[in-house]
């Protein structure tokens, strides 16, 4: 009996120690080598075993052949031993065991038979054994077939015994139904299948001869019954199917084979029927119909039969060949019907086509004709399976048609080359077919890129030259955009391969101008359009692909490029960031001096995305060893603190990933010159100066960027700007640090980073773990957000030393019992994340650990029994006390830390629990929530009833409120009622929902854990337990209304069913099926009471049991719940019926609806779309309404789930989806039939006499319309089959009811092939009557919403000349004139019929334009005599018909002042639709309009009019690009009593606030604008001291939002311009300059990134003015770079007004550290919720960082102004005692040297750090006062107060306190420099 791996290697440990004789240098390499071993033994991860097996490989290879035979016999036996051992530890990892065969392999050079012996002792230990082959047995066996070389001689000699042992196990497994569906039979098919394949030539014989064929017989016989079904897992009978091809392969050339293969096809028949493979019979009845046998057995053909075996004739049929004959009409049958394995039908088709292309020479051998002649049978198969199916929804489909659409084109082209065709005319019928196909149709592109090869680029370009705008329209859909740019990388490619056809002479200068001919504009417009997908897609998916095809396309690009045009500064940095990412180049290279200029104003964009574009160009390399430059890195250092705080989640993700790339790029350069420095050469001492600056540079940047993250970590920081720190500290830990991860694949460090950090120490730098850090870190753990705690938590548990210094881990342990038991939830999750990382980095075991007996992992066994006890004891707080513990005791706490530290922390679940402790946890779960569910009841025992219904909401409320009545002995006054939910509710409720929900998590993922890390001979879970864990699921799905609970316990269900599901146990894999049977049978119960219209946690619980359910197999509970709902929703109502009860079918519906919505079940649940979506539309003529309601939400979800993806496109329309008619019906066919009925349905109901009442609705009339019109419209119904769709829908024109007529026009429009659209526009347009005849007014409105709708897509892309059939559409309707004057009575037709004009208008005559329009402005100049329906929607239609021709437009407006109110409104509707802006003539004539009309619009009494017109007002006045340098003055200046009064009016309605928001947003802006306007006067300034007054009451971060936006808008608009230069002479604007300043430094800093956008555009409007750039269009800077510049003005204009020195004070923090030391030291917490501050962007410590420098500047200039100096003095003797004062209580609360819990406190306080940076702001700012002035030297020591400062700083920075470069360098006395503004 061979020893353990563990005994092995002790003795073998022993042997090396002791053998003397042996080299010093053997025993030192064996050592190593064992340690390897034992590494790779002990790991639990499968890279972390590979890796030292690996590097045991190659120390093994050290060792010589000599070597190893000076080892004793003994010794080397030991070692061969130990490497079996380890073999079959590895049994499951391939790639191990191939190692460790190299290792016994290396010692089979010494002594073959020794390793040979050994190797066949331990397989013969598993073929010779009593017992039936076990799991483990089997997985040895593949190992030693599969990866091990004896272990495969060993197989040739036993194979017989191993045939018999796996004859006598398949009958067995097949048998018993816990082994059929298991792992078991799936491996036993395995080993089948490698002793078939491995060896063959032993197996042959006895299939082919009479002798010994008993045990293959048996197998053979075994295996055709799982492929006929009698196994449900698919995967086993796809590779049975596999075994027995393997089998028949193993034939010699002669036609036995083929005669095995031929009667192995009979697997199509349903009867039973004889399989004769050589001298073997088979019996074989057919058990399922599901085609997986026909699957398993073409695929197993395809896959291992060689090509004498494919190509074999049959016996009756001579010219009949396997492969195209036998097996194809399999494949196609597959492909054609609609099965669970559609997809792999298809990698079967794209098999067959690989296996005709390797056989094609021989098929033409024996056939002697071609095998795809055009328009052949087999050609047309090919493409119409590969046609419908390239929209299919099923997951793989359409990517494996469009594989073998590939390789069918290449066959074509062998055989046409083969058969000299040089016509090749499938090519262009094909292309002509694809070129019908919508541009939204995915397949049109990839069909192309095959193609193209076959055309050329050329060719197909002039024949299709709408591709380059079609790739346009793709790159803006996001589904599309892959396909999109596939082609156009495929064009490029196939044009520079015809450009250097024979010649490779070509310069790439020319041959990128040939590409700039076809390409450069269509580039050029994707990079600078406004849509950002398009934008984005053309940037990272076009140019990289042009950079390597065409490299000099680069100058092409760049030279149409203006970096101060909107769009071109983005397109710059991305086609230069993507040039250098491909090709190397410098950075600077290409444009000289220019590219630093440019990039500083990309990288100081207010565009997120142009920022990021510069910092990938700036950080992108291909080769990782090439430093970054000095100026690269000192860019990097001004660009990453800007950039801390942004918005964009997608930003900081690519900002991490930039700066990652930076520092790889230092990071290899540094180790390069590291490396290089041993072989360095005399006479490079210049060059290794350099490298050496280089060095000190790159270490130097790494240290500050590790510094800066902690600066902006502490609390009071914005999420932001703390997410982005975390983030840049992961990518300096994870690039930097020795920290090899065994779960990652790339991104790793070098094995030799280890060199570099000792370089970095010897500097005294790259200390990244220090204790300090660690307290910062610490502090995050109690942030507000879950991402924060998490992000830093990680980085403590993956960078930071094992342990804790023991003064921490005592605090924090104090801390976490605190945070555990609060009554709010993110405080008790703080406390569980800190327990989880107390488990990991506490050093120190507890009383309990020390005395503990367990040897193994004693500290995490005692840290969970704790955790147990501490939630039995909140369970016992709740059981006597309810509100206390909601209060103190709310069990959710608890819970939550015992899920993290059993569940996510390394240990195994079996190290940390035992059966005793298992239970007792089991039984606390079961108590506590039946406990839970009793309170939401009001009464236990109802709780523990099955029958009752839970409670409703209501009841739960009362249930809670008797309860809190109780306990306060008295509660609320009889008949007094509170709306809201008072503080004890709220407690109880959170505490029962989120403890629930903790329950339901926590119990799933520790079976799951349990389950999978469990042996046959340990598993800590009973069946018994697993019942009753299944019983606290149940309960709490099914009687808790509370949808978190329930979403939260269906976490842990589905995994819960899921480790059921897939255990080998019968017994526990039938605990799900049960209740799923239970749960279905309450559906189909008549309930009570009701439970709630959508049957609560029923269908969840339904949902968990069969997402749970494996893929790989048939899904039979799915199959078995979905009959069982359908039979029950089907069932009739019973004739007394009643609404208060849930009817069962109606839950059962609810039900269907939560399958089909899971995302989980996915394309499984397709199968059964066509009846549920016939079942849905049938229920809607249900009696009952909760019925119809369930049956319109389930037809709804059907809909998304089976049209597929939605197209984003404006294009396409909102409601279209990317699937042909004719592709939904190939797909869903049932489906037909029953909808065109449903139509015609509807249609014959309209039929009549024509004065019978039609107002009759089929209910499903409308959402089949609605289906219908969500189709892809435009493609070609080839086979005519959807024409029968279309009289109906035209009939339904005539519908008496609108959104029908409206949706049949729409429905039409996808159901009519492009071929027929003239044919039907002249057929309805023939209908239309003339004006004498008598008509519908609703036929003729739908007929014309149906030529609406038909044009518009006829002509979509269109613009060339008409055709003669659209002539005579348009005849038709300019001869309906009528229809638009008075003569036509119905507004809704007059409405349509201007529409249909409109979709004609480029093609109408002037003469007819000219008549439609003088009767549209007659009409509208006639005062109404009454209302009537439709009219506005008509004169709306009217006014847009007439602006688009500026003519008309004109004469409308000009007579807007004597137009009715609802006219003018319109109108004004109208420009705020943006139209007129389109047109500068008229929209002078607009303003001119709306100005002369301002006075009466604002007297007037219609909030709603006055709201729109000053809309409309702003929009014609302010300029339309932010970024234009002009602005638009007054065409017909105010007179100044107007304008005065106008202005006053805004503003007494804004000093009111009448109005609303809205309103007085609109009327801010007028009021701006009109403010600006104004030409100079003292009547101005009183208007402007009032405005401003406005100005700042707007900033306010209270006010609503869109008042902070006008606020900022305002500032453009006004307060640029009264800052401009010419306004400096008036003395009085200096304060109104303070003030504007402060507002905008407010604005900065606003919550609303909006609000700070704009109020960076008032910065770059200032800015710009001030450089006097008036020519060029204004540079938007970034916010960061917005605030300094700001505060530069305010220093420059205003340095000594008196406000100044208050403006830069107010934006300071509180000094006041006495308050923040008070609030720290009261515990606990007095409400479950904590009030958020109005401004959570705001960080006053980094606005003390941006004030800093300018305070010390005015200090500075203390003696040139006596009015400043006066400031400054009045400034000191207020503050000075309170600064001096501040410094004192700062020393004395810092603990001494170890860490205390009132510090630790303080360290999570947010106040605390705004409080520290606020006063040493001022203490910095007092102490330069104090050496400027000899004014306040009194007030205190100037050298004690530095003294002070010094040592505070120093103090606080020990312990944890962080603070910006600038603040410290203050602190030493330094004058920081302030950021200038780009």
């Amino acid at each position: 009996m061979m020893l353990g791996f563990e005994e092995l290697l002790r003795s073998l440990q022993d042997c090396v120690i002791s053998e003397n004789e042996a080299a010093e240098n053997v025993s030192r390499t064996l050592r190593q080598f064992l340690q390897k071993l034992s590494e790779s033994s002990r790991s639990g991860v499968k890279r972390c075993k590979e890796r030292c097996l690996e590097e045991a490989v190659q120390l093994l290879r050290q060792l010589s052949e000599a070597q190893l035979s000076g080892l004793e016999n003994d010794h080397l036996t030991l070692l061969v031993r130990l490497l079996i051992s380890t073999q079959l530890q590895m049994v499951g990892i391939s790639t191990a065991c191939r190692k460790v065969d190299q290792m016994l392999q290396h010692l089979g050079k010494v002594d073959h038979q020794l390793v040979f012996r050994e190797t066949r002792e331990c397989f013969h230990s598993v073929v010779h054994s009593d017992q039936i082959l076990c799991f483990e047995d089997l997985q040895r066996a593949c190992m030693f077939l599969e990866d091990s070389t004896v272990g495969r001689e060993v197989w040739r000699e036993s194979y017989m015994s191993m045939l018999n042992k796996v004859s006598e196990l398949l009958p067995v497994a097949l048998q018993q139904e816990s082994l059929r569906d298991g792992p078991l039979c799936y491996i036993t098919v395995k080993v089948c299948l490698q002793i078939f394949q491995l060896l063959s030539s032993d197996v042959a014989p006895l299939v082919w001869d009479e002798e010994q064929r008993a045990p293959v017989q048996k197998i053979l016989q075994t295996l055709m019954a799982i492929i006929l079904g009698q196994c449900c897992n698919r995967d086993t009978r796809l590779l049975a199917g596999t075994a027995v091809a393997m089998l028949i392969n193993t034939a010699s050339e002669n036609g036995a084979g083929g005669a095995a293969a031929w009667s192995l096809l009979q697997v199509s028949h349903l009867e039973p029927w004889l399989l004769a493979v050589g001298v073997l019979r088979v019996q074989c009845n057919p058990a399922e119909k599901d085609g997986v046998a026909r699957l398993a057995v073409c695929r197993g053909l395809l896959t291992c039969c060689r090509p004498h075996i494919l190509l074999s004739s049959h016996e009756d049929a001579p010219e009949n060949r396997l492969l195209l004959h036998g097996l194809f009409p399999l494949v196609f049958t597959l492909c054609e019907e609609k099965l669970d394995c559609h997809y792999f039908a298809f990698e079967v088709l794209n098999l067959w086509l690989k296996k005709v292309k390797e056989c094609l020479a021989d098929l033409w051998k024996v056939t002697c004709v071609r095998l795809l002649p055009d328009n052949c049978t087999l050609l047309q198969q090919l493409i119409h399976l590969i046609w419908t199916n390239a929209e299919s929804p099923v997951d793989g489909v359409s990517e494996t048609a469009r594989s073998a659409f590939f390789l069918l084109l290449d066959l074509y082209e062998m055989d046409c080359k083969q058969f000299c065709d040089t016509k090749r005319a499938l090519y262009l019928t094909l292309l002509e077919r694809i070129m019908k196909l919508p541009w939204e149709a995915k397949a049109k592109y990839h069909r192309l890129c095959a193609l193209l090869p076959y055309l050329g680029t050329d060719k197909l370009l002039d024949q299709c030259p709408e591709i380059s705008s079609h790739l346009l329209k793709c790159l803006s859909t996001n589904h599309l955009a892959p396909c999109g740019s596939e082609l156009y990388k495929s064009l490029i490619q196939q044009q520079r391969r015809e450009l250097c056809d024979g010649s490779s002479s070509h310069a790439e200068l020319d041959l990128a101008s040939h590409w700039a001919r076809r390409w450069q504009s269509v580039l050029h417009e994707a990079l600078t359009s406004e849509v950002p997908l398009l934008q984005n897609n053309s940037a990272t998916q076009l140019l990289p692909c042009t950079f390597q095809v065409f490299p000099s396309a680069v100058d092409h690009m760049l030279a149409s490029l203006d970096p101060y045009t909107p769009g071109h500064l983005h397109a710059w940095a991305c086609i230069l960031s993507s040039y250098r990412a491909v090709t190397g180049d410098s950075l600077w290279a290409l444009q000289g001096s220019s590219t630093l200029e440019t990039l500083q104003l990309a990288l100081g964009s207010a565009d997120d995305k142009v920022r990021l574009a510069a910092l990938n160009l700036l950080c992108c390399c291909p080769k990782t060893k090439d430093t970054p430059t000095p100026q690269e890195m000192a860019i990097m250092r001004t660009f990453i603190p800007q950039n801390l705080n942004c918005d964009s989640s997608p930003f900081r993700q690519h900002f991490q990933a930039g700066v990652k790339k930076f520092l790889i790029r230092i990071r290899d350069g540094c180790l390069a010159y590291v490396r290089g420095q041993k072989g360095k050469k005399k006479g490079e001492s210049s060059h290794s100066e350099r490298t050496q600056d280089l060095l000190d540079q790159g270490i130097g940047f790494v240290e500050w960027l590790s510094q800066l993250p902690y600066t902006y970590l502490a609390p009071g920081h914005s999420y932001q700007r703390k997410k982005t720190a975390l983030l840049l500290l992961s990518a300096v830990l994870e690039t930097c640090t020795d920290t090899w991860s065994p779960d990652r694949k790339k991104g790793q460090p070098p094995a030799n980073i280890s060199s570099l950090i000792s370089c970095a120490r010897q500097r005294g730098q790259w200390d990244f773990f220090c204790r300090t850090k660690q307290l910062v870190l610490l502090s995050c753990l109690e942030d507000s957000t879950n991402e924060i705690r998490e992000l830093a938590a990680g980085l403590l548990l993956r960078f930071f030393p094992p342990s804790f210094l023991d003064d921490l881990t005592e605090v924090l342990h104090t801390r976490t019992k605190q945070l555990l038991c609060s009554p709010r939830v993110q405080e008790a999750q703080m406390g569980a994340l800190m327990m989880k990382i107390l488990l990991q980095k506490s050093k120190h075991q507890c009383e309990g650990c020390r005395l503990n007996s367990r040897e193994s992992n004693s500290k995490a066994f005692c840290m969970v029994k704790v955790l147990v006890k501490e939630l039995e004891e909140h369970y016992l707080t709740a059981k006597a006390d309810m509100m206390l513990a909601a209060r103190e005791k709310p069990i959710h706490g608890a819970l939550s830390a015992l899920q993290r530290c059993l569940l996510e922390t390394p240990n195994s679940v079996y190290d940390t629990l035992d059966p005793s402790l298992n239970m007792e946890v089991l039984g606390l779960l079961e108590n506590i929530s039946l406990l839970l569910l009793g309170v939401l009841y009001g009464d236990p025992e109802a709780c523990a009833s099955e029958k009752d219904a839970p409670p409703s909401f209501c009841d739960m409320g009362n249930a809670i409120s008797s309860l809190i009545a109780q306990t306060s002995a008295g509660g609320q006054a009889e008949g007094e009622e509170c709306v809201l939910l008072s503080e004890e509710h709220s407690l109880v409720l959170t505490c029962c929902w989120v403890s629930l929900k903790e329950i339901g998590i926590f119990l799933g993922s520790l079976v799951e854990k349990i389950l999978t890390q469990s042996k046959p001979s340990k598993c800590l879970l009973t069946k018994q337990d697993l019942i009753k864990a299944a019983e606290i699921f149940k309960n709490i799905l099914l009687k808790c209304r509370h949808w978190g609970a329930v979403e939260g316990c269906c976490i842990g269900f589905t995994k819960f069913c899921a480790s059921l599901l897939s255990s080998s146990d019968p017994e526990l894999r039938d605990i799900p099926a049960q209740m799923l049977k239970k749960g279905l049978q309450v559906v189909q119960c008549l309930r009570s009471t009701s439970v709630t219209r959508r049957a609560a946690g029923l269908p969840m619980l339904i949902l968990c049991i069969l997402s749970a359910e494996e893929a790989s197999k048939a899904r039979p509970l799915l199959a078995h719940s979905m009959q069982t709902l359908l039979e029950t929703a089907r069932t009739p109502l019973n004739d007394d019926w009643d609404q208060t009860l849930d009817l069962p079918q109606v839950c059962a519906v609810h039900t269907l609806q939560a399958l089909v919505r899971s995302t989980a079940l996915g394309a499984a649940i397709l199968q059964f779309a066509s009846d549920v979506a016939i079942l849905s539309l049938t229920l809607l003529s249900s009696p009952c309404w909760a019925m119809r309601n369930a049956a319109l939400q389930l037809y709804s979800s059907l809909c998304t789930r089976m049209l597929g993806q939605r197209s984003t496109s404006e294009e396409a329309g909102p409601t279209q989806h990317a699937m042909s008619p004719a592709a939904f019906f190939f797909h869903y066919p049932a489906l037909q039939p029953f909808l065109l009925g449903e139509l015609r349905g509807s249609a014959q109901d309209l039929e009549g006499p024509p004065n019978e009442a039609k107002l009759h609705l089929k209910p499903s009339l409308y959402p089949v319309l609605t289906l219908l019109a969500q189709l892809q419209p435009g493609v070609q119904d080839s086979e005519e089959t959807l024409s029968d769709f279309l009289p109906p829908l035209l009939q339904l024109s005539a519908s008496p009811i609108y959104s029908v007529r409206m949706m049949a026009s729409k429905a039409l429009v996808a159901m009519t092939p492009p071929s027929e659209y003239m044919n039907i526009l002249i057929n309805l347009t023939s209908q239309l009557p003339s004006p004498q005849q008598q008509c519908s007014h609703n036929r003729l409105h739908g007929q014309l919403l149906q030529i609406k709708a038909i044009l518009e897509r006829a002509l979509c892309g269109n613009s060339s000349t008409p055709s003669d059939n659209l002539f005579e559409v348009l005849s038709r309707i300019i001869a309906s004139l009528w229809m638009v004057t008075e003569a036509q009575r119905c507004p809704l037709v007059r409405a349509v019929y201007l529409d249909v004009v409109d979709a004609l208008r480029r093609f109408c005559c002037e003469t007819y334009l000219s008549d439609l329009s003088s009767t549209l402005l007659r009409h509208l100049q006639t005062p109404q005599q009454s209302l009537q329906v439709g009219m506005s929607s008509f004169h709306e239609k009217a006014i847009h018909f007439l602006c688009a021709d500026q003519q008309w437009a004109c004469k409308i407006w000009e007579n807007f002042s004597s137009a009715s109110p609802d006219l003018r409104l319109t109108l004004v509707a109208w420009v705020l639709d943006g139209q007129s802006l389109r047109q500068t003539g008229l929209k002078e004539v607009v303003q001119r309009v709306l100005q002369a009309n301002l006075r009466e619009a604002l007297l007037s009494r219609s909030v709603e009019y006055c709201r729109s017109y000053l809309a409309a007002l702003v929009a014609v006045m302010a300029r339309g690009d932010t970024a234009s340098s002009q602005r638009v003055v007054l065409l017909a200046p105010l007179e100044e009593p107007v304008l005065l009064e106008c202005l006053d009016l805004l503003l007494r309605d804004l000093e009111d606030q009448r109005g609303g928001p809205e309103f007085l947003s609109q009327a801010f802006s007028a009021a701006s604008l009109l403010l600006s306007h104004w030409p100079q006067s003292s009547l101005k300034i009183s208007m402007i001291q009032r405005w401003c007054g406005i100005l700042e009451c707007l900033w306010a971060p209270d006010v609503p939002e869109v008042l902070r936006i006008a606020c900022a808008e305002a500032l453009c608009v006004a307060g640029a311009p009264l800052m401009s230069h010419t306004m400096k002479e008036y003395s009085t604007l200096v304060p109104i300059m303070i003030r504007l300043i402060n507002t905008g430094l407010y604005l900065l800093q606003d919550q609303s990134q909006e609000v700070r956008i704009k109020a960076a555009c008032f910065a770059s409007v200032l800015h710009h003015a001030r450089r006097g750039q008036s020519q060029r269009n204004v540079y938007l800077v970034q916010v960061n770079q917005a605030l300094p510049f700001l505060l530069d003005v305010l220093l420059e204009e205003c340095w000594d007004a008196p406000g100044t020195l208050e403006v830069l004070m107010c934006h300071l923090p509180q000094s006041d550290l006495r308050s923040v030391l008070r609030h720290a030291s009261v515990e606990g917490c007095s409400s479950l919720y904590e009030q958020d501050e109005a401004n959570v962007f705001a960080e006053p410590s980094v606005m003390s960082v941006h004030v800093l420098p300018y305070l010390l500047q005015m200090a500075e200039k203390y003696s040139q102004s006596s009015s400043l100096a006066r400031s400054l003095n009045s400034w000191a003797q207020d503050n000075a005692a309170q600064v001096v004062d501040g410094l004192a209580v700062c020393k004395e609360v810092q603990p001494a040297e170890s860490l205390t819990p009132l510090w630790l406190a303080l360290l999570v306080d947010p106040r605390f750090h705004s409080t520290l940076c606020g006063l040493l702001t001022r203490a910095a700012f007092l102490l330069r006062l104090l050496k400027t002035s000899n004014c306040i030297q009194h007030l205190c020591d100037p050298l004690s107060v530095n003294t002070h400062l010094q040592d505070v700083c120093s103090l606080l920075t020990q312990n944890g306190v962080h603070f910006p470069s600038a603040l410290t360098a203050a602190v030493a006395g330094e004058l920081p420099l302030r950021q200038s503004a780009q």
